[in-house]
């Protein structure tokens, strides 16, 4: 689920558009942070910005499969604990794990213990190897699928996007994963993935970050062209 919709323990203020809230600094954002102090801070400093590093988009790929079932902030409050377990998100050193280390992984009580979901990051580890072969680097890769300004609502509201979690554009990304070999990429898993990426800007209208993150956008050099999805 994406991080749009976690709006069920999220305080409500009458005087503002559905979805948007007003912290206790006086400032409206998307209320799906809560005013909890480090769901606040994800929402303000990363969520939305335009991240080319693979070190970064592989973790969050991979993050969102382990959250499948579970909150995003349950998944974010033990990030520290998976960059530990995982190297990282070091995707080399992680597809030379063997079994040993998923036993060692299923030990720890800071992660996640899903087998599958273990297993699976170890697996897109040596997939994500094999992009960077092929593109470049998997920033060229997921790059080359951001949605055009047609494929996006006029309005950037609770309305529009209540009915986005899933697009055309994810699923063709996550079509296109699972023919390279990758699991745990299902289309809504992918769409939490661009929101969080920047691929996509879904602060709401309204919300105070959201035109900075337009401009990081703006100023945001995409990663090399040329890749041709099936």
């Amino acid at each position: 689920m994406s991080e749009t919709a976690d709006t069920s323990t999220s305080p409500s203020d009458e005087t503002l558009p559905r979805g948007l809230l007003r912290g206790e600094d006086g400032r409206v954002r998307c209320a799906w942070h809560g005013n909890r102090p480090d769901y606040l801070a994800y929402h303000d400093a990363e969520w939305g910005r335009p991240v080319d590093s693979d070190r970064r988009l592989f973790e969050k790929i991979c993050l969102e499969g382990f959250q499948s079932g579970l909150s995003w902030l349950t998944i974010l409050r033990k990030r520290e604990n998976f960059r530990a377990a995982f190297a990282g998100f070091d995707f080399d050193v992680v597809a030379g794990f063997g079994e040993a280390d998923v036993e060692r992984l299923l030990a720890d009580a800071g992660i996640v213990r899903h087998r599958g979901k273990i297993v699976s990051t170890i697996n897109n580890a040596k997939r994500a190897r094999e992009l960077v072969a092929e593109f470049g680097s998997l920033a060229a890769y997921f790059w080359s699928f951001e949605p055009g300004p047609q494929e996006r609502p006029e309005r950037c509201d609770h309305a529009s996007l209540s009915v986005l979690a899933q697009t055309p554009v994810s699923k063709m990304i996550s079509r296109d994963l699972k023919r390279r070999g990758w699991s745990f990429v299902g289309p809504t898993t992918v769409y939490a993935f661009m929101q969080a990426m920047g691929l996509v800007n879904d602060h709401l209208e309204g919300c105070c970050v959201r035109e900075e993150v337009e401009a990081a956008r703006d100023a945001f050099e995409r990663p090399g062209r040329g890749v041709s999805p099936a």
